[in-house]
């Protein structure tokens, strides 16, 4: 795991440059750097190394070619390697190999097979650029699902790319203009989606595609269409037209084989390794599959919360005695996780507020001082339908389309026209008689209304996985871009409303809002972790086999709870979904309301001219009150001030 800048500039690039971006990313690697400079003087490439495979100076980047035709910057793991240079000798090719790391197998398979080829053949997580000399043609790409970032587009004179933002910024032609459109989707979503990022003329590369830039296309300042090598919609087509027969023991047999050879793959390193354990089904099946495959105690780790309803904990430490794993725990107090918060901004680098970010860090951090490697149970409710919405949505819409729509808009209009707090004070003069009206009974109905006006099935999704509903009313000048989630072209043709929710989910939710918080927040203690679900041959795999091996009985998960049974008692398993959260609501209200009330100062927010002020601040009144919960849509505007403060 690593950290890559470059830039282009027909003016002459500067190493010194090149070298202060790549220093802004340090925390990527800090076991070494490298800085090269074409013979045109008009191309830097650097690199930022966390030594895991190979820890000689074998490894070192950028990576020349022996020909000295090919330069190589690379971020990420390719757990095939060795099968590649099996297949390469098998070919009759050349390779005088100068060590055993993955970055000169990719090298190598490059310059034999081609781009498309090649990232056709690599089971991996990466992002990486190569500069092809021969042809003047700098190539930019990323791995399937989206697990390893690339940031890339023109700032005055200077085509820029790197791992993370804050590498760009330092760059001397940095301009920065913050995108309205792009935070009004934040503000939607908690994230921005690819391919937009905060600022204006950057993008984010889309999750398996490649860029190639030839060197007519750097003087003229174009960019070109990212091009797919593997499309999740293809996958998801065939998959569900293809549906494999199956029993349920074959599924879960297969299933069983498949995660042990992604984890055995996944466990290579020459470094300490060990995972993340929340004790849920993902993690737990990963480790139960890790302890199984080692011949010595897999270290794992997590945290606990003392406040009630945030704490898995304690499931974590059963199921690690279970399996016989070196367990460490930390309880964090609220003082440390909100010690966390002044960081957030530098992290992230672009605007992001899910929540979740916070215990993600701390896990990260203490994890780090143990293990230079963690796997972790992501993608995991993606593949086999574990989000409530999965089995809750198709019900939800069944019910909801048998009532013309005329009379859903009548009753949400109606059920909107009275307060949240006077609907909590009817609820409450019933004493208890309705227990589905106990508890935020406003809040609950006032939701439902938003949902009940709704014409299709997939704007009833995209209505759950809102925060602020309609964000062009709140940022000035702001408006919503297409998003994979709005133009119908990138949709997946799949008659099950579940299966495409979690298809929508697989490209967008999963790549730029669970794979961003895990990638910055590990590697922002050098941590590389890795995801054994991710792999290609697994989504696949999950898309072959029916709904009814994922949900069964109104759960979620069936075929990866069956197999965990094999590993750890049921009791210990199933129990209601937890999230990995944290207070906001509460700690808004008590020790982060000074904290919030300075970001969301009036006149500072006026002068800035991003939002709607008043707007958030009758949401911030209420809030503070009691009258409605608004942690989520506040705590999108505080993570954007905090981090407009901080740029």
């Amino acid at each position: 795991m690593c950290g890559i800048v470059g830039y282009w500039n027909k003016q002459g690039a500067s190493a010194s440059v090149v070298e202060k971006m790549a220093l802004k990313i340090q925390h990527r690697g800090p076991d070494g750097a490298g800085v090269w400079l074409n013979t045109d003087g008009e191309l830097a490439l650097a690199h930022r190394r966390l030594a895991i495979l190979d820890l000689s100076p074998a490894g070192h980047q950028p990576m020349m070619s022996p020909c000295e035709r090919f330069t190589l910057v690379f971020n990420g793991e390719i757990y095939n390697h060795l099968d590649l240079r099996a297949d390469l000798e098998q070919e009759g090719g050349h390779f005088d190999w100068r060590g055993h790391s993955d970055t000169e197998t990719l090298l190598a398979a490059l310059r034999h097979w081609g781009i498309e080829q090649t990232l056709q053949k690599l089971n991996g997580m990466f992002a990486f650029a190569l500069w092809d000399r021969q042809k003047k043609v700098l190539t930019l790409a990323r791995d399937r699902l989206g697990e390893k970032p690339l940031y890339y587009g023109w700032q005055k004179n200077s085509f820029l790319f790197a791992s993370e933002l804050k590498a760009l910024r330092v760059h001397p032609d940095w301009v920065g203009e913050i995108n309205r459109n792009a935070l009004t989707l934040y503000m939607r979503h908690n994230y921005i989606p690819s391919p937009y990022s905060i600022y204006k003329g950057i993008s984010k590369l889309t999750p398996g595609t490649f860029l190639q830039l030839s060197y007519s296309q750097l003087q003229t300042l174009q960019i070109p269409e990212p091009v797919p090598y593997w499309q999740a919609k293809e996958v998801a087509e065939y998959g569900v037209n293809n549906p494999w027969q199956l029993s349920d023991d074959e599924a879960v047999a297969k299933l069983d084989d498949l995660l042990r050879q992604t984890i055995q793959e996944k466990m290579i390193s020459d470094v300490p390794l060990g995972a993340f354990l929340s004790g849920g089904i993902d993690s737990s099946a990963v480790v139960a599959i890790m302890q199984q495959q080692s011949a010595q105690q897999v270290k794992t780790f997590s945290i606990g919360f003392h406040e009630q309803g945030y704490n898995e904990a304690e499931h974590a430490k059963a199921v690690a005695r279970h399996l016989g794993t070196d367990h460490t725990e930390m309880y964090v107090t609220s003082r440390q996780a909100m010690d966390v918060i002044p960081r957030l901004p530098d992290l992230y680098d672009e605007p992001f507020s899910d929540s979740s970010q916070i215990p993600t860090f701390l896990v990260s951090e203490m994890t780090r001082q143990h293990v230079t490697v963690a796997l972790s149970g992501d993608g995991g409710d993606e593949l086999f339908a574990g989000y409530n919405r999965y089995f809750l949505g198709q019900s939800l819409w069944n019910k909801l389309s048998v009532v013309p729509k005329g009379m859903r808009s009548f009753v949400a209009s109606a059920l909107t026209l009275v307060s949240p707090q006077r609907w909590d004070k009817l609820a409450g003069a019933l004493g208890g008689m309705v227990p589905a009206l106990q508890g935020r009974t406003g809040d609950k109905l006032h939701k439902l209304a938003d949902i009940l006006a709704v014409e299709s099935p997939e704007a009833m999704y995209r209505q759950l996985v809102s925060h602020w509903q309609n964000p062009e009313s709140v940022v000035i000048g702001g408006h919503e871009s297409p998003t994979v989630l709005t133009d119908r072209t990138y949709w997946a043709k799949l008659d099950d409303f579940t299966q495409r929710m979690q298809y929508l989910d697989a490209v967008s939710y999963l790549p730029d809002d669970i794979l961003v918080k895990v990638d910055r927040a590990a590697m922002g203690v050098s941590l590389e972790t890795r995801v054994p679900f991710l792999d290609h041959r697994l989504f696949e795999f999950a898309w072959h086999i029916p709904m009814h091996q994922k949900i069964r009985q109104g759960q979620g998960k069936w075929i990866l709870r069956q197999l965990l049974y094999q590993y750890v008692p049921q009791k210990m398993i199933d129990r209601p979904k937890m999230g990995f959260g944290i207070p906001i609501d509460s700690w808004l209200r008590g020790p982060l309301r000074e904290w919030a009330e300075d970001l969301l100062d009036k006149k500072n927010m006026q002068e800035q001219g991003f939002f709607e002020v008043n707007e958030i601040h009758q949401k911030w009144s209420e809030h503070l009150s009691g009258k409605r919960n608004w942690q989520y849509l506040l705590w999108d505007v505080l993570m954007f001030q905090a981090w407009l403060n901080e740029r």
